[in-house]
């Protein structure tokens, strides 16, 4: 009896587990839809708001109201806009409600009335994830998915979703404007101001070209020695931050080790890098490769994990079935769909390099842009211009070069 009653519960054990894990997985999607339609009306609203004080009392405030009021507010918003219509939210995530019987104006009161009251009722879900829920039998509307109805084709000013994303670029594109304070006017009727500036810029002069071009060849081996080093680290870094690549624990922990990483490196400015390299090593070229060295390397690392994770799964898993191991699935498997991949993305990160460098140099990273600065800095703008004669050339030529290879490679 004690025997057949543990075998029984060992039978029911796994059903739970699975029934829990699903019901979970819903919640958390149905969860997700609220809080993108959260995020979506309270930047509706800040944006909104700056715009309004902006303009009426010339003030920039976000809020306009108490927080919790904006807070209650928006909630309620979210709650109509869900009961009523396709939000944003279940928009992205592929939800729709759907009546169980008949949809009438009073199930979608009832729904947008129970709907303050879904998280005690969704937790039914972990217990049976196919269950109807409460608050569903009441309003009379189920939530399902998207590929579980027929939608008719409508206009795109019919659809809540479509409307809310047209707000949202309304809004940002007026709140952006009055932030970074566009001015047409003063664009298009004082550029007469630059015209001293520009004589001196096209009149370069041509005394300083020999040491503007030795101070040019520093700033391309710069470029250069920072992309090598950063394919050198990258391309092991890469085989770290795919995901497909990624299996178990230790290998989900080693991802997002390296992904936090390298997002933090690239968040970081080259300038901010060179500034401080300078402080850690002194003056002159080597902190400006080294700026740039942790530019590339996070920027590469991010394009080569992204190739490998849209690599052809089919000739890893045919090689794998021969009894290969994972050193010669990757060689033989791999290897070959990313070669010129990784290749053209190099170039263009070279390319990225020699332009950066010239930029880094106005901080002290060395090169031609320390240069240039010096002579900016004194008025001296027939110098400056001669820098930016060489710069332009250069960046031309690497350019065109570049694609060119690039076009081969591909």
């Amino acid at each position: 009896m004690k025997d057949r009653y543990y075998a029984g519960f060992m039978n029911d054990k796994p059903q739970f587990f699975l029934e829990f894990t699903k019901g979970l997985g819903i919640l958390r999607r149905r969860a997700s839809v609220v809080l993108v339609d959260l995020v979506v009306l309270l930047y509706v609203w800040a944006m909104g708001s700056f715009s309004v004080n902006f303009i009426l009392y010339h003030t920039k405030n976000f809020i306009g109201v108490p927080w919790w009021a904006m807070l209650i507010a928006v909630v309620e918003l979210v709650a109509i806009w869900e009961s009523f219509g396709v939000s944003i939210g279940m928009r992205l995530l592929g939800l729709r409600l759907a009546p169980i019987e008949k949809d009438t104006i009073w199930s979608h009161f009832l729904r947008y009335f129970f709907w303050h009251l879904v998280p005690f009722f969704s937790l039914q879900l972990l217990i049976n994830s196919n269950s109807l829920l409460w608050h569903e039998r009441l309003s009379g509307l189920k939530t399902v998915r998207a590929s579980e109805i027929k939608e008719e084709p409508r206009r795109w000013y019919t659809r809540s979703w479509s409307i809310g994303v047209l707000v949202v670029l309304i809004v940002s594109y007026t709140t952006a404007s009055f932030i970074t304070k566009v001015n047409l006017v003063a664009l298009f009727t004082k550029a007469s101001g630059t015209a001293v500036l520009w004589d001196k810029l096209v009149q370069p002069n041509w005394a300083m070209f020999g040491q503007g071009l030795q101070l040019l060849i520093v700033t391309i081996f710069m470029a250069v020695m920072a992309t090598l080093f950063a394919i050198i680290v990258a391309v092991p870094l890469s085989f770290l931050a795919a995901r497909n690549l990624s299996h178990g624990v230790i290998g989900r922990t080693v991802y997002f080790a390296v992904r936090t990483v390298t997002d933090i490196m690239r968040s970081v400015d080259a300038i901010i890098w060179a500034i401080i390299f300078i402080v850690w090593v002194r003056a002159g070229p080597f902190p400006g490769m080294l700026a740039l060295f942790v530019q590339a390397t996070a920027n590469l690392t991010k394009l080569y994990s992204e190739r490998l994770e849209s690599i052809d799964p089919g000739p890893p898993e045919a090689i794998r079935a021969t009894g290969a191991n994972r050193l010669q699935v990757i060689l033989y498997g791999i290897i070959p769909q990313i070669v010129n991949p990784y290749l053209s993305f190099t170039l263009y990160q070279w390319d990225i390099n020699v332009r950066m460098s010239t930029v880094i140099g106005l901080v002290g990273g060395g090169g031609i842009g320390q240069l240039l600065i010096q002579y900016m800095r004194i008025w001296d703008y027939s110098s400056a211009g001669m820098m930016m004669l060489l710069i332009m050339i250069t960046v031309m030529a690497i350019d065109y070069l570049s694609s060119r290879l690039r076009a081969r490679l591909n």
